[in-house]
């Protein structure tokens, strides 16, 4: 028997050294750091490469961009035969249960979302950059790394 209450004595003693003592006047200005800072947000990197011949892959990324652009930081970035959707008097492209392109480039761009467009590419398709659609830029490599505190993640189609 004594040494049963030897034990919970032992006990005890642990127990109450291990507690933080509670101060009635601690306020968030005091408590840890780590409690206050938030994680940078993530970004999301959208490679699109197809066009008119596969509008399933054009439209899917841009829903899904348009999604996450709610809660991380997100750049569409557009090559090859994606291009050709990005100017003034391209055709608008539908397909089954999406809006249509148009309307995904319209909403990112007033969500902020950066819309990017390959030089090489759209040099190669025969426009220039005063050919693209309102909102949508030149791609320029330092974009691809500074939208974002966070990690990257990146969507290719």
């Amino acid at each position: 028997m004594k040494k049963f209450g030897f034990l919970l004595l032992i006990g005890l003693l642990l127990a109450s050294c291990n507690q933080k003592p509670k101060q009635a006047n601690e306020t968030d200005a005091q408590k840890p750091m780590t409690a206050q800072t938030e994680a940078p947000r993530d970004g999301v990197f959208i490679h699109i490469t197809q066009g008119y011949d596969d509008p399933h892959r054009v439209l899917m990324p841009l829903k899904m961009a348009a999604m996450m652009a709610m809660d991380k930081d997100v750049v569409v970035y557009m090559d090859i035969h994606a291009v050709e959707l990005l100017v003034k008097d391209a055709k608008d492209l539908t397909y089954a249960d999406f809006e249509s392109f148009q309307t995904y480039v319209k909403q990112l761009v007033e969500k902020g979302v950066p819309v990017m467009a390959c030089p090489t590419c759209l040099k190669i398709a025969g426009y220039t950059p005063d050919d693209l659609m309102e909102g949508v830029q030149v791609a320029q490599k330092d974009k691809f790394f500074n939208f974002t505190e966070g990690r990257i993640v990146t969507l290719d189609y």
